[in-house]
This record gives C-alpha cells, structure tokens and sequence, in this order.
C-alpha cells in the first residue's frame, strides 16, 4: 500500500506516535504523567505480594528468557515481553491504580508496564519513558472512545482489554525507535491480539481480571513491538479498509485523531485516593466529610443509606473481598475515620464482630440519576443518626478525578503507603524522589534497585 492510500487517520497517528519521543510535553502533562507513573510503580510493588501477583510472577520464573527488563518485586530479570506481562498483573493485582472514566480502562496498569519494559530493553531515559507513557494513555483511551464504549461493553466485549492494549503498543513502539511505516504494523499487530470479554466480573479471585485488565494488554503492546522491531511485517492500515478493525468493531476511527497533540487523555485520567473499588471511591469521601464536619461515632450510627450508579452497586455489593465490597469498607471509614491500605485489604476484619454489626445498618441501593451521571462515579451518603439527626453529603467530583485531582503530596502520600511494607521506608522513600525526578534519569535501568525484592 502507498502512502497516499492510507487512511488520513492512519497516516496522521502513525507519524504522531513515531515522533512522539521528540516532542516535550507541556508542563502540566509531565506533572501529570509523574503521578500516573509513580501511582502505578506503588501498585505494582504491592501487587507483587498479592495473590494475582504472585501468581504472575511465579508464572513468568518458569519461562526464562533474555535478561531485558526487572520483575518488580522479585529478583528476575527476564524479557520485556514477559516482565510486562508480570508487571501489568500485579499493576492491577488490586483496585489501586488509576482509571480513564470516558474511555472505561485502567490505563496505567496496562500502558506504564509495557512502556517500563520496553525503556529498559532499549535502554531510555526517563524522560522518554514519561513521553511514551502520556502517549500511551492518548491513543489507548482515544481507542475505546473510538468504539463507543458504553455501546462496546455492553456488547460483550472488555474495554478494559481493547484500549490498554494500543496504547501499550503505541507507547512500546514510540521507545523502540520505529518510524511511522513500522509503527502501522504495530498497530496491525495490536488489533489482531485485542480482545476481551467482559466475564472478568465474575473472577472471584481477581487473578485474570489481573490478567485481562493489566498482564495481557501490556503483553500484547510489548509483543506487538518487539515483532515489528525484530523485522515482522504486517497491514499497512487497520483501521480502514476491506475486513478492517472498523468493520469488526462499529466505531469512529476519526476519534482516534481527535484533538490529538492539544487534548492530551492523561489529564482526564483518575488517581484512586482509596486502595478499593471505583464505585466505592465516592461513598468514603462522603462520609469522611460528613464525619469530619460532624463528629460523630460509630455507634452513633442508627442507619445509613448509600447511593451508587447501578453498575457499581451490583459490582460492590456485599462482595467476599473487603476492598470491593461497598458495606464493609464504609463500616471501616465509620470505625476507624479513614481507610489505608491495610485496612482496605484486611479480610479478619470482615469478620470482626463490630464490622458486621455495623454493616446491618447499611443499605446500598442503585440510582437511576446517579447511572445516568455516568461516566462521573457520584455517590451520596445518608446518614441517621442515634440522636435524631440526619445528614446528606453527595459526592459529585470524586477526589482524585481530574475535577478534584490529588496533590503531588498526596499522590507521594498514598504510593509510600503502598510501597513501604514490601520494599522497606527507605526504598520506599527513594523510589517516589527517583520517579518525582525521572526526566533527569538518563537509564530507566537505574530504577532496578528499588524495585528489586
């Protein structure tokens, strides 16, 4: 195929992706992309000891494979394919990382995985890993986007699989240096292995979740590179044309292209202030408010009532695991006025004697405004009190979102408090000032040694 048989979508994101590691990113977006980096690196060091990654990580030990890119949490060093695979599954091992609402996808645990894998492969500098990771987020959100995908999902298919996968191959290409012909095979490449069902609600264990929304797109993006840099040829152009990726998946393809390079997605992006379930997000922050400007206690609790889109609701009620399950983690906020990492992962507590009593007094209910607010996950919390009172607080703008967004001291804050059990306070510590300051890093292999265990 020629050039100028190419679709103008094709030809303009497969040159925007191969000049992406020239271009600096205005300040704001690098700021952001800092704290998606480290928000995800704090994810994938305590996911390394949870169930979904550990199970990953002892996968990948069984393969071998050429020294070319760390396991975090572990001592392998192994290919970037099968690091990003490990990586990625313990990104979202948990309900830790970060979330793109519009284009419904955890970008983070599947872009920043592959673009770390790819960066020590080839040996880049921190600045180009920060670059291809604010690329990654812009063409994997803008592929769900593409493919409506409220409509997507409820057709079946994983969101959460599709678009991470692009932009992990995006952003893995970008770091291998491939100009824009390679970068349509890439692209190629990705599409032929995007795909996803969304039955990953029903893994009671979260290890494929882990898999299908973090380890496989990462894998894939990685995969997909790595052929194309080793030689492989594939289509010209995916996205248009007979038996295209457009004509399997009804969608927009000029979504792909649109406001690229002045509307950068990792802005629109979501950092989780609490280590749960999205649709959890909202109710704690309402009852932290409410408990802050009332004091009140937990036994002061006769009843409440909790107000959830109704997705979230039936993905979080009364569920076997604490960090998703709505009624639980609201009886740890009125228990203890806040919720860590260790609470929010604790599983004796739910069966502590004080926690079920208190979670007899609250009722979760989905709400036809609240679902048509969607993609904003609002919450609001009613409370009635032993004395009479009744308080209200509706959460429109969850913290965290880019309407409310965290601070760099936050974001600090909640990424030492995931990382310093597994790796010690003063890696931890470490860890944060080195990705705070990761433009200046000439050899992303220099992280290594902090996120070696």
């Amino acid at each position: 195929m020629n050039r100028s048989s190419l679709s103008p979508v094709m030809s303009q994101l497969s040159t925007y992706i191969a000049q992406a590691l020239r271009r600096p990113p205005p300040p704001a977006v690098l700021e952001k992309t800092k704290h998606h980096v480290l928000d995800t690196v704090a994810a994938m060091v305590s996911g390394s000891r949870l169930l979904p990654g550990r199970k990953g990580i002892s996968f990948i030990k069984t393969l071998g494979g050429a020294k070319e890119a760390c396991v975090v949490g572990s001592r392998i060093v192994t290919s970037a394919v099968n690091a990003a695979l490990a990586n990625g599954m313990s990104a979202h091992a948990d309900e830790t990382d970060d979330s793109h609402a519009a284009s419904l996808t955890h970008p983070g645990c599947g872009v920043v995985p592959a673009a770390l894998a790819m960066a020590e492969r080839e040996r880049r500098g921190g600045a180009a890993l920060l670059r291809a990771v604010a690329l990654g987020y812009d063409v994997g959100c803008r592929l769900t986007l593409a493919l409506d995908p409220y409509r997507f999902r409820e057709d079946g298919h994983s969101t959460h699989s599709f678009g991470p996968t692009f932009g992990g191959a995006a952003a893995a290409a970008a770091l291998a240096g491939l100009k824009a012909p390679q970068v349509r095979h890439v692209l190629s490449y990705a599409a032929q292995q995007a795909s996803g069902v969304s039955c990953w609600m029903r893994d009671p264990e979260h290890i494929e979740k882990a898999f299908d929304f973090g380890g496989m797109p990462a894998r894939n993006g990685v995969t997909a590179a790595a052929m194309v840099a080793h030689g492989l040829t594939g289509v010209e152009d995916v996205f248009s044309g007979e038996r295209s990726f457009f004509v399997a998946y009804k969608g927009d393809p000029e979504a792909l292209v649109r406001g690229l390079g002045g509307t950068f997605e990792i802005m629109n992006a979501s950092i989780k202030r609490w280590s749960v379930g999205s649709p959890i997000q909202a109710p704690l922050d309402s009852l932290l408010e409410l408990i802050k400007e009332h004091r009140f206690k937990a036994d002061d609790v006769k009843r409440v009532v909790v107000r959830v889109a109704h997705q979230g609701a039936n993905t979080v009620n009364n569920r076997d695991m604490p960090d998703i399950c709505m009624q639980h983690m609201c009886a740890v906020m009125l228990l203890d006025g806040n919720v860590s990492f260790a609470s929010s992962h604790d599983d004796k507590r739910m069966r502590e004697r004080r926690v079920l009593a208190l979670r007899q007094k609250i009722e979760l209910l989905g709400d036809d405004a609240l679902s048509a607010a969607m993609p904003s996950r609002q919450g609001i919390v009613e409370l009635e009190l032993a004395d009479g009172r009744r308080l209200r607080h509706h959460t429109r703008a969850v913290r965290g979102t880019p309407d409310n967004a965290m601070t760099r001291a936050e974001v600090d804050a909640k990424s030492y408090d995931l990382m310093a059990p597994v790796i010690g306070r003063g890696r931890a510590r470490k860890l944060c000032d080195a990705v705070w300051t990761l433009d200046r890093m000439d050899d992303v292999r220099r992280l290594r040694a902090l996120l070696s265990v």
